[in-house]
């Protein structure tokens, strides 16, 4: 079998730095991409060709920057939406702005760039697309409202899009991810919007606590998730021999995330199905 194309969306760091470490061992070629073309010039050294993308770019920029990635290898067989971030704070500090701001990274940045691969994909009837979303869109979390909803937000639009693509015979997969030992939650990566009132000066610095001691310290193995997507997508390992879900939730706090979460639900539809 001819090596896949991976076109890898926020590889400076976390999942997406060991998609590409992982997929060029699986023999594969890798367009490893970031917003700071320094940050991922590693990569190159390691086989990897690299590419300056901003997914929060203008629509013309980024067919420029998808006919660019095109241009590599004259295709591209797997995307995967991977970059995004962590918005933290209460709903009365939270901007506008704010909302717009991880909204455009980690929503409309995946719809705009999978949008303008789609005619590729159906050219070639076939590609894989993936999206790295999070089992924080089954939940709500204080002081992470924003993130939980950019996620719920992405999660529905995929599952109409895997609808959508499936008779051209394009294969989509959720990634629904607990947490893993990333760097998502470094201070550095995690924006906590100031608090403007003194009822929440206490929890805002307990939401600063809260990301320093979970930093480094989450339950999944990221190299173990990342070579599950893998195999999902190369139809190997694991996911030899069999039909691979469209929503595939990683890590044993993920699982128990969603199934607590759905048990809610039924329960409380059983217990009010009289008002109707």
């Amino acid at each position: 079998m001819a090596p896949l194309v991976w076109l890898i969306t926020g590889t400076s760091s976390g999942f997406g730095l060991f998609f590409v470490h992982s997929v060029l061992a699986h023999g594969d070629k890798v367009i490893a991409t970031a917003r700071t073309l320094s940050k991922i010039q590693h990569l190159k050294e390691a086989g990897a060709d690299i590419m300056q993308l901003d997914v929060t770019a203008p629509q013309a920029e980024l067919d420029a920057k998808v006919k660019e990635a095109m241009g590599f290898y004259g295709k591209v067989d797997v995307l995967v939406n991977n970059a995004g971030y962590v918005q933290t704070g209460n709903w009365e500090d939270l901007s506008h702005e704010d909302l717009l701001a991880i909204f455009n990274t980690n929503v409309f940045g995946p719809i705009n760039l999978t949008r303008l691969i789609l005619p590729y994909f159906r050219k070639q009837h076939a590609g894989t697309i993936v999206f790295m979303g999070s089992s924080a869109a089954w939940q709500g979390n204080p002081g992470a409202s924003a993130y939980n909803g950019s996620k719920a937000a992405l999660q529905g639009m995929v599952e109409g899009l895997q609808q959508e693509m499936a008779p051209p015979g394009i294969k989509t997969l959720l990634i629904e991810a607990g947490s893993f030992r990333t760097e998502l939650l470094d201070p550095k990566n995690v924006k906590l919007a100031p608090t403007n009132f003194k009822e929440y000066e206490k929890y805002n610095n307990w939401l600063k606590g809260l990301a320093k001691s979970l930093n480094g310290a989450q339950v999944g193995d990221t190299r173990k998730g990342v070579e599950t997507v893998v195999d999902a997508v190369k139809g190997k390992g694991w996911a030899e021999g069999k039909e691979v879900p469209f929503r595939l939730v990683l890590g044993s706090d993920g699982i128990k995330t969603v199934v607590d979460k759905a048990k809610e639900v039924i329960a409380l539809c059983e217990k009010w199905s009289d008002l109707f």
